[in-house]
């Protein structure tokens, strides 16, 4: 999406969903197991489970998609198996396919913290954090700072004008992976939540900037970008592995803000009386104390030995 060639990757986006799925997984009869040359359903059993003409479903498969109604794309999801964040991007890409560059109204985009939400977060006890669609950390109260410092060369002393983004860390950072015991899940989620934001607005020139970044210095992420995997990043768990506390495994929230268009809240908290919330208790007395000490005495900057973005 990031080069603007839209048809193009509304074609791509249907082709690896197709390719995912077998015949037998949609009850279709295989006849020529031996010569099959696609390693999922074919454009004709595509357009078969649909109710499409073959010619049909093969030109929107190549991006020729004016004409499109909302049931037809409704009855490829079907027969693609898709889910709710895959229907999503299939509208969206149709969407960037049909409109024309003139009636194209990009989203506003918030550009910086309200004084009402940087309240919001320092009144927070547990560690949040305000992203936006690139996955930049605009904002953070004092704890979700202390959550993420391996990804501040001086995590006492963050400069908010200089936002660090979570997919750069994951992929050029060589901490990352000391930093997500999970790091191939975490490397998922970052990428299919890019894809996903591209989607959404693919002329977005700084996400465009940095998926092109991220694809020159990282093959892991040339990889995980050609299989169009996208998601709806809204709650779950994750691991960390803090350098300060040890593991943590957290639930979170993450809360779209209607008021401030591209920035989304969220939140972190772990299961009461567990490890983790022992560690993250840990984690806030070390953040009080680190952050009492450093305005009573002049800092020396932390080495940093890692490979910073």
């Amino acid at each position: 999406m990031t080069g603007g060639n839209d048809r193009a990757e509304l074609g791509e986006f249907l082709a690896s969903r197709r390719a995912r799925i077998t015949p037998d997984q949609v009850g279709l009869p295989v006849y020529d197991a031996g010569k099959r040359r696609v390693p999922g359903l074919r454009r004709g059993e595509v357009a078969t489970l649909a109710g499409l003409s073959v010619d049909y479903y093969t030109q929107l498969e190549r991006g020729k998609a004016a004409g499109v109604s909302e049931s037809v794309l409704d009855a490829i999801a079907r027969a693609l198996q898709l889910d709710e964040a895959e229907r999503s991007h299939l509208a969206d890409l149709h969407r960037s396919v049909t409109t024309s560059p003139q009636r194209r109204a990009r989203p506003k985009r918030a550009t910086a913290v309200r004084p009402m939400l940087r309240r919001l977060l320092d009144g927070l006890t547990l560690p949040a954090m305000i992203g936006n669609a690139r996955q930049d950390l605009v904002a953070a109260n004092p704890l979700g700072y202390a959550f993420y410092a391996p990804l501040y060369p001086d995590p006492q002393h963050p400069d908010p004008a200089v936002p660090v983004n979570f997919a750069r860390f994951c992929f050029l950072d060589t901490a990352a992976s000391e930093f997500y015991p999970d790091w191939d899940f975490m490397a998922d989620v970052a990428v299919n939540n890019l894809r996903t934001e591209a989607g959404r607005d693919p002329y977005d020139r700084d996400l465009s900037d940095l998926v092109g970044e991220l694809s020159t210095r990282s093959e892991e992420f040339r990889v995980r970008w050609a299989k169009h995997n996208v998601r709806l990043h809204r709650t779950g768990t994750k691991r960390f592995h803090h350098p300060v506390v040890g593991e943590m495994e957290v639930g979170y929230e993450t809360i779209p803000l209607p008021a401030d268009p591209g920035l989304r809240l969220t939140v972190y908290s772990p299961e009461p009386a567990s490890p983790s919330a022992d560690a993250l208790t840990l984690l806030a007395t070390w953040a009080a104390t680190t952050a009492q000490s450093t305005s009573t005495v002049s800092p020396t900057p932390p080495t940093n030995t890692r490979t910073t973005p």
